[in-house]
């Protein structure tokens, strides 16, 4: 059924502005835009349902191109600690008790719902190496309507032995979920998540390749988050150009789409590399500040064309708000342009692109009203933030820097409203 709903629209069909449509109107069928207008005698809406949101901000949906969901528990913690120690004393125990199904489901019912409180309606995860905990979870994505990619976390070396998958069982846990969520047009499907290089052996970066390969799936991992593990992956893998190059010697850099977090430290060859494979980034400026790894230079990365998406990188980072991920990417760009005033730091609607059409890219046409594209979208009622006092662009700036959950009555995926996920 064909709907029609009434609001402040704004969106970024380019990177550079806002589309704005007060007392607009977008027209809804099967999930997808039909068109966005001023008026409603623009739109074929002849026995479409109208529903009038009022006052009310109507904007895309959030993604959150890296965060792990078993860290959730973690949120907030051992947040002294720089990324390699807070790996082994905290990450890694927390992770191990995922074995434990009963465990993961609890666990990752409350993370479901955090991110659904935020309006944040696709998301690409890194899970555990337990097959049945990330099956789980895959499970309540498409229990609640919210879109995901989900990986199965690929780790024989350098971590607990109750962490480490020998390579066997990694191929056959991870071809069973591909099996079960493969479904082209599935909300959930699969994705090839070796941990990073230190952790899996040549092999098994060899058998993520081919797996990727075999089933035309996308893959995720870490890149140049830190320079005590670039020296690292160096020495594990001394022939490569690059800490990039080290993943594209096994088909894991761009071979079938790919996003890879952080590259704080690209440059040269490995950013070379990114742009001919057309590797995505997913820039998580909370995680960067809380591991002492770096601020990533997203503005030098935008000028040369690569795409990028904004990740809450829980627990590395702090906060599944993706909203104040916008906040914190303009911030870091500020302190580049403190550096080198050739490089202008991030506007908003720079940021609010990147976090909705360029990062929902990775799924598809998602993160615009443009016509053709998938219809995630919030409904914002701002108005105990004094709406009345600013322009429609304003609004909507005072909502991601001061708003919070209260403030968004309506999550819709694909075209459907997306109620409460239930929670223990």
């Amino acid at each position: 059924m064909k709907k029609v709903y009434k609001a402040h629209i704004l969106f970024t069909k380019e990177k550079d502005h806002f589309e704005v449509f007060e007392n607009g109107y977008i027209a809804v069928e099967d999930g997808i835009v039909k068109g966005v207008a001023s008026n409603l005698s623009e739109l074929d809406a002849a026995d479409a349902e109208i529903v009038d949101f009022g006052n009310r901000l109507l904007i895309p949906a959030m993604n959150d191109m890296h965060v792990h969901a078993p860290q959730v528990h973690n949120q907030g913690v051992a947040m002294d600690l720089e990324l390699l120690p807070w790996l082994q004393n905290y990450t890694f125990p927390e992770e191990a008790k995922y074995a434990d199904v009963a465990y993961a489901e609890r666990m990752y019912r409350r993370f479901l719902h955090t991110q659904w409180l935020f309006g944040t309606m696709r998301s690409v995860v890194f899970g555990t190496v337990h097959t049945d905990s990330t099956r789980c979870l895959m499970r309540l994505y498409q229990e609640a309507g919210m879109g995901a990619m989900v990986g199965k976390v690929a780790m024989n070396r350098n971590c607990p032995d109750n962490l480490s998958e020998d390579v066997d069982a990694y191929i056959k846990g991870t071809e069973q979920l591909i099996r079960e969520f493969s479904h082209l047009s599935s909300l959930v499907r699969p994705i090839i998540t070796p941990r990073f290089v230190p952790s899996c052996t040549p092999e098994l970066l060899r058998a993520c390749g081919k797996l990727a390969e075999k089933y035309q799936l996308p893959v995720q991992s870490h890149l140049s988050e830190n320079t005590s593990e670039i020296e690292w992956v160096q020495e594990l893998e001394p022939d490569s150009e690059s800490y990039g190059d080290a993943y594209n010697r096994y088909g894991l850099f761009g071979q079938t789409p790919t996003i890879m977090a952080h590259c704080v430290w690209t440059h040269g060859k490995e950013l070379e590399l990114m742009k001919r494979n057309k590797v995505m980034v997913a820039h998580c400026p909370t995680s960067n500040f809380n591991l002492s790894s770096g601020l990533a230079p997203i503005r030098s990365l935008l000028d040369e064309g690569l795409r990028i998406g904004l990740g809450s990188d829980i627990s590395g980072g702090h906060d599944l708000n993706m909203f104040r991920m916008l906040v914190y990417a303009i911030q870091v760009s500020k302190m580049h342009y403190q550096q080198d005033h050739s490089k202008a730091f991030l506007t908003l609607p720079e940021v609010f692109w990147i976090a909705t059409k360029s990062a929902g890219s990775f799924f598809g046409k998602v993160g615009s009203f443009e016509p053709g594209y998938e219809f995630d979208a919030l409904v914002i009622d701002d108005g105990v933030l004094y709406p009345d006092e600013y322009s429609l662009q304003h609004r909507l700036e005072r909502f991601i820097y001061v708003g919070d959950d209260r403030q968004i009555l309506h999550r819709f995926c694909r075209g459907q409203e997306i109620t409460e996920p239930k929670v223990f």
